[in-house]
């Protein structure tokens, strides 16, 4: 869900791992879904379930509120008591919590730190209920690869987000420029979007007060475009860091070029000197294009301007990533029962299908992409024209591969090694070639 999903802004120098939820549809739905009756604690009495996530936005604050007022009307015998704490350190101050006495029920979970959670053994086994209430063939691809672990599941899905390429209308319309296409099968390529982030880069004498685009540095954005490359950031196994080739090469070369050469796009600390984040760059026209998370769009809907979306620019074919945060709940909650009809809850289509109209989400389930599952959430006051095209993008998404990992010490190793390029002089070779091996030497323990 968002990556951590811990803002809407992109940070050019970090990962981002994000937050979401997901649907129950084909599967027999949940308890919430069919009106069943409440469940009690062991005594009869009411339960009382910790809940924790993470304060993304003040926006996707009140949308899981309003989704657990919806649980708790449907499940009068479960209280639940929702503790959304700052995002900053909210991995270590989980684990800390979960390896003590203070350990909330449930939780969010970011996907990348979903592995590394389940070696410690501090997750409820979910399989037994998933499997009665679920199924993995009912989710999108990417989300059913990062859930099963070993044919286990430990934490379910909250959605998909994807980096998408953001723009505002009405920049484009002033420099009679046509928008880049929504539709992935025709998405620009890179020389396509190098050209008009070019020419929508407007100069003051010696300042530039329109930039063509901003994102590409963030890592998040750049894995999709190594994969739209050919390339890859692991061996089929997961084991192993197999970065330091041409195709990885030449995307990193081309994203350093669009600032440094082309000098199309700002820096992070460009949008820090002028106190704005990446959605009022855009907004202001001070950017044209942005990439960013899918969950953005809840917070570009309400902005005022005309806002699109499109297919990020491609090098070989569109691709994007998926992956979101889980639910998952503590291996030592004294309700285990009521924690799943918590987590069920969470999947359920009322509780996803909220948020999806809303923008901050998409659907996880195979279900929501279907010609009638579409017009469940789809929301014209929201979703541009176009985004219908951008669907299969979403569905059809790769799994973002550091879920698949359980050393996070590689995401710092990768940032540590991006900053250097993109702020520092380290060449691409250099950083891809340290990257690979302080990564490997991780992987290998």
């Amino acid at each position: 869900m968002k990556k951590l999903r811990m803002a809407s802004a992109v940070l050019a120098s970090s990962l981002l791992f994000t937050a979401c939820s997901n649907s129950n549809a084909g599967t027999g739905g949940s308890s919430a879904d069919k009106g069943a009756a409440p469940s009690k604690g062991a005594d009869g009495e009411t339960v009382t379930l910790k809940f924790m996530g993470w304060e993304a936005s003040p926006l996707e604050t009140q949308s899981v509120k309003k989704g657990l007022e919806q649980f708790m009307s449907q499940h009068p015998n479960i209280k639940v008591d929702y503790q959304p704490v700052p995002n900053t350190q909210y991995p270590q101050k989980l684990l800390t919590m979960l390896a003590g006495n203070a350990a909330p029920d449930v939780f969010f979970l970011g996907a990348t730190e979903y592995r590394a959670f389940q070696k410690r053994n501090v997750l409820l086994d979910l399989t037994d209920n998933f499997n009665k209430d679920m199924s993995l063939d009912d989710f999108v691809p990417s989300s059913a690869q990062i859930m099963s672990i070993g044919g286990k599941i430990y934490g379910v899905s909250s959605c998909i987000v994807s980096p998408v390429l953001y723009y505002n209308k009405d920049v484009f319309d002033k420099a009679k420029i046509a928008y880049p296409p929504s539709d992935p099968n025709k998405a620009w390529t890179w020389s396509q979007f190098v050209d008009a982030a070019k020419k929508l880069t407007v100069r003051e004498g010696d300042k530039v007060a329109q930039y063509g685009a901003f994102g590409f540095e963030n890592f998040y954005v750049g894995t999709a475009e190594i994969l739209s490359n050919g390339g890859s950031l692991f061996n089929k196994d997961y084991n192993k860091m197999n970065i330091n080739t041409p195709e990885v090469k030449q995307v990193m070369q081309s994203i350093f070029d669009l600032r440094v050469k082309d000098g199309a796009s700002p820096t992070a600390k460009t949008l820090e000197s002028v106190g704005m984040k990446a959605n009022q760059m855009l907004q202001t026209g001070k950017v044209a294009m942005v990439a960013d998370g899918s969950w953005a769009l809840q917070e570009l809907a309400t902005m005022g301007f005309p806002i699109g979306v499109a297919a990020l620019p491609t090098f070989k074919e569109a691709k994007t990533t998926g992956q979101a945060h889980v639910h998952a709940a503590s291996a030592k909650t004294a309700h285990p029962k009521e924690a799943w009809e918590l987590l069920k809850f969470l999947s359920s289509e009322d509780y996803q299908i909220a948020n999806i109209k809303e923008g901050l989400w998409m659907p996880n389930r195979k279900s929501l992409y279907t010609e009638d599952g579409i017009k469940k959430w789809f929301n014209d006051k929201v979703h541009p024209a176009g985004f219908k095209e951008l669907i299969p993008y979403f569905a059809n998404a790769d799994a973002y591969p550091f879920p698949m990992i359980t050393q996070n010490k590689v995401n710092d190793i990768i940032t540590e090694e991006t900053d250097k390029l993109w702020y520092s002089g380290q060449s691409v070779d250099d950083t891809l070639k340290n990257i690979e091996t302080r990564s490997n030497a991780e992987l290998a323990k």
